[in-house]
This record gives structure tokens, C-alpha cells and sequence, in this order.
């Protein structure tokens, strides 16, 4: 078995939830970084979340990203994904969130 490590990539996050990374099915995966940029001219709030069974599990909720500046969500821990599981970003402003992951797959 394979690890394979993926890019989890989005643009002009805004205020309905995007999914950032589905683990695929009969796997694990982990993400090992996670970050988001504020792409435009005002202060913005996020949320980070895990879909898992249906249950939204919160890393961080209403976290300030500063104007022009970015905000690491994951870095130094480990996030398991398990098969099915999604990781989901949403801002406080239309179209105003960048996404950076790096995923480690099939493990």
C-alpha cells in the first residue's frame, strides 16, 4: 500500500460551506497542514470542520483572519480522516477565503 500525498486546494471560500477534502472510501488519510488566506480588503472569521457521520466537528470556529493575512489552521499535529470523512471550510464574507492543505493518503 501506497501513500500518496495530495493537495486539498480552494478559492473564494464564502459563506456556504466548501468541501475541501473527502478520505476516500476503505481509506485513512491525514492532513498534516491546513491553511487560509484572507484575499480581500476587510477582516473575516472562519470555520473549520469535519463531516463525520453526519456530525460537524469543529478545529476552529469564528477564528479571525486578518486583512491580507493568513491564519494556519493545522501544523505541527496530525487530523485522521477516515474513509467518507470531509473537511470543510466556510468565511464569514462572500468569496474571501484561499485553502492550502496537504493531505497524506492511504494510510
Amino acid at each position: 500500500m501506497a501513500n500518496t500525498f495530495k493537495n486539498a486546494l480552494a478559492r473564494n471560500v464564502g459563506t456556504s460551506a466548501t468541501t475541501v477534502y473527502t478520505a476516500p472510501a476503505s481509506k485513512n488519510s491525514i492532513c498534516i497542514e491546513l491553511d487560509l488566506c484572507n484575499t480581500t480588503s476587510s477582516g473575516v472569521t472562519a470555520d473549520v470542520y469535519i463531516t463525520s457521520s453526519a456530525n460537524n466537528y469543529y478545529l476552529i470556529k469564528s477564528a479571525p483572519v486578518p486583512v491580507g493575512g493568513s491564519l494556519q489552521v493545522i501544523a505541527g499535529q496530525k487530523i485522521v480522516l477516515s474513509n467518507g470523512d470531509t473537511l470543510k471550510v466556510v468565511s464569514s464574507v462572500a468569496s474571501s477565503i484561499d485553502v492550502v492543505g496537504a493531505i497524506l493518503e492511504d494510510v
